[in-house]
């Protein structure tokens, strides 16, 4: 008989979990699937999943995760913005269950988060990482239109519907059309929702620092969306941003320049994998057009080589050139301060 590692039977009493959890949560959802349920399944005791997992929020958000399907063929060139709209549109419809389908597996297909962040931290963060995929949505269909202004209240319309959509096939499969859905997302390009770039309280940001100091680059870690492999030696703005401020990413965006955003948390477990998931998802379904880099500083080393806390309501900004610091903010309106530090000089 083979002996196996502590470490060998860890992960495979953690492929066990996974595998127990996503037939639990298949069968019966979030919110009815039941901790001791999953271990029974497992053959393992309770105690061992939470070794692996420290809540039922973690474990089904890892299951999402692994349940993610490759990333979606889009084109490589850029379409019209109406046709970008619908195409991101029916990408996002092919998780909706078919017209009369009562499969227990929905809830994984749809990734659901029907009742999962249903407290004030939760939701504070889910809130966040929502507008974050407002703003990478809008600067996709932004590269459709080239100084064709702002498209993040579109972006925010159309997650907004196809929102509903899941929402409306997970209670009700089979009601309503697709292509209805997608034909109405694509007309909602035509409205005019007289998008402008104007926070009100960016004049009143304090003006970053101007400094001097050695920089010593974290290592490499990799990118949230792309996969690739990002490294902070290189000069640019370096914002690191806690998941209750990640909205606050377009006022480094629309600096102008190359940005690095570092996404930290005090609870990777929960929130930090909330930030994967949603980067991820959607990511398969739109080409990702002007993006900053993300990355998501599991360590904190980001955090520590910027001076920044590890915390949710984080707010940081560097400016990197030529192997130093030159300039740096903290708090609301850091990556706008920094990233105006450079048009003043």
């Amino acid at each position: 008989m083979v002996r196996l590692t502590r470490a060998e039977q860890q992960e495979r009493n953690r492929d066990a979990v996974l595998a127990a959890a996503r037939d639990e949560f298949a069968e019966r959802g979030y919110a009815d699937a039941k901790v001791d349920r999953i271990a029974e399944r497992a053959e393992l005791t309770r105690g061992a999943v939470y070794s692996n997992f420290p809540s039922k929020r973690a474990l089904y958000l890892a299951v999402l995760l692994e349940a993610l399907s490759p990333a979606a063929a889009v084109p490589a060139d850029a379409p019209a913005l109406h046709d970008a709209v619908a195409a991101f549109a029916r990408v996002w419809l092919e998780r909706l269950p078919l017209t009369g389908d009562q499969s227990a597996g929905k809830h994984l297909r749809l990734r659901s988060l029907s009742g999962v962040f249903d407290d004030e931290r939760g939701r504070a963060a889910l809130t966040q990482v929502m507008r974050l995929e407002s703003v990478l949505l809008g600067l996709a269909f932004e590269s459709c239109v080239p100084r064709g202004g702002r498209r993040v209240r579109l972006a925010e319309l159309v997650l907004t519907t196809l929102t509903g959509a899941t929402h409306l096939a997970e209670k009700a499969p089979g009601l309503g059309d697709p292509f209805d859905v997608v034909r109405a997302c694509r007309h909602l390009a035509s409205l005019d929702l007289g998008d402008t770039w104007d926070p009100p309280h960016l004049p009143f940001v304090s003006p970053a620092q101007a400094v001097h100091e050695d920089w010593t680059p974290p290592g490499a870690l990799s990118d949230l969306v792309t996969g690739e492999t990002v490294d902070f030696a290189g000069d640019g703005l370096l914002v690191v941003l806690g998941v209750h401020r990640l909205g606050a990413v377009e006022e480094a965006v629309r600096a102008g320049e190359r940005v690095t955003v570092a996404v930290v948390t005090g609870d990777h477990e929960e929130l930090g994998r909330l930030v994967r998931l949603r980067a991820r998802d959607l990511a398969g379904c739109v080409r990702a057009g002007s993006w900053p880099r993300m990355v998501l500083d599991t360590h904190g080393t980001v955090a520590a080589a910027v001076g920044a806390r590890e915390a949710d309501d984080t707010e940081a900004a560097v400016r990197v050139e030529a192997g130093a610091v030159v300039a740096r903010a903290s708090g609301h309106g850091a990556g706008h301060a920094v990233g105006a530090s450079r048009s003043r000089r």
